[in-house]
This record gives C-alpha cells, sequence and structure tokens, in this order.
C-alpha cells in the first residue's frame, strides 16, 4: 500500500472551480440555504488563512477557508467549508487542513475559531460547545453543533452577541491579500 503524498498550500485563484466542486460534492445545493453559509456570502473568505492540500499530481484533494466575522464586537473568525474529496475522507487531510489554518491564525493574532459541526470530530482540535445563550447566529442552528476554539488563552471572556460576517479591518487586510496574489 503506497502512501499519500500531498502539501498543504494557500489557496489560489485557479483553485476555484475544484474548490467549488468540492463543496458541491460533499455538501450538495443545500449548503446554499445554511446559517454559516448565508454568514459567509457577505464577506469574503481570509485568503491569509484558506488552504488547500494538493497531491503530488496536482489535484485538490481538500479545502478549509475561515472567514473574518464579529461575534458582537468582537473579531474571530468562521471555519468552513471544510470538504475532502470522499474517496480521501479518514486519511487526516481534513484535521491536517484545519490544524493549518488554526495555527496560521493563531500566529497572525487572531483570537477565536467559531463553527458550526460536530464535537466529536473537531473536539481533538480544540473545540467546545458555546455556552448556551452566549452567542447567536441571524438563522436556525442546532445549539449544541455551536462551536468555538480559544486560539490565545482567555480570548473568549466576556465575549457575547450575535454573529455577523466581517469588519473592515479584516476585509481590508484580505482585499490586500487578493491582490498580493493575483499580482
Amino acid at each position: 500500500m503506497s502512501t499519500l503524498s500531498y502539501t498543504l498550500r494557500h489557496e489560489c485563484p485557479s483553485d476555484e472551480d475544484a474548490i467549488e466542486a468540492l463543496h458541491a460534492g460533499a455538501f450538495g445545493p443545500g449548503r446554499f440555504a445554511r446559517t454559516a453559509f448565508r454568514i459567509r456570502e457577505s464577506v469574503p473568505h481570509d485568503p491569509r488563512l484558506s488552504f488547500v492540500a494538493e497531491s503530488s499530481g496536482g489535484e485538490v484533494l481538500g479545502s478549509v477557508r475561515l472567514t473574518p466575522i464579529r461575534i458582537g464586537a468582537t473579531k474571530a473568525q468562521l471555519l468552513g467549508p471544510l470538504a475532502v474529496v470522499a474517496s480521501y475522507n479518514g486519511l487526516g487531510i481534513g484535521r491536517n487542513l484545519m490544524g493549518h489554518a488554526m495555527g496560521e491564525a493563531a500566529r497572525l493574532g487572531e483570537g477565536l475559531v467559531l463553527l458550526v459541526g460536530d464535537l466529536s470530530y473537531y473536539g481533538p482540535s480544540g473545540f467546545v460547545r458555546v455556552p448556551q445563550g452566549r452567542i447567536s447566529l441571524p438563522g436556525p442552528v442546532d445549539p449544541a453543533r455551536l462551536l468555538i476554539a480559544e486560539l490565545h488563552e482567555d480570548a473568549l471572556n466576556g465575549v457575547s452577541g450575535m454573529v455577523h460576517g466581517g469588519d473592515a479591518g479584516s476585509n481590508t487586510s484580505a482585499s490586500q491579500a487578493t491582490a498580493a496574489a493575483t499580482a
């Protein structure tokens, strides 16, 4: 049995079609109605914190994106979509992508990462359930699936409120990073 060889790298504009196909295969058309998707559509993902796993043959095997949000007045990142080509599920690609993105977010000074997902999958990566009623989203979400990770100690202290997409500072940085990546 051969070992899968892949690298993690920043997403680039030429990856867009492969990433969209990956999302369509993993989440189907229902993804557009989900609350997390609705938040993400109001602000671009952060290219500094969006990565792909690429095979040695150049195939995009997985993708993760972080999107700048605010929880009340506090800056944070929304993780997702995180998706892996179905035939490569269970090989650790998704966890590697997530760990890499979260490590980079911490290095860049981000404090919190929020997501909607299963604690059994995301818990080992530092995610915990959001205390009931502390953070709300502008649409339906199962409270047991609303998870958060602190990237720096005490980053969650005093944080509460409604989640909404982006802020001028993060969007400016994202726009500058996009311009630099396409220049």
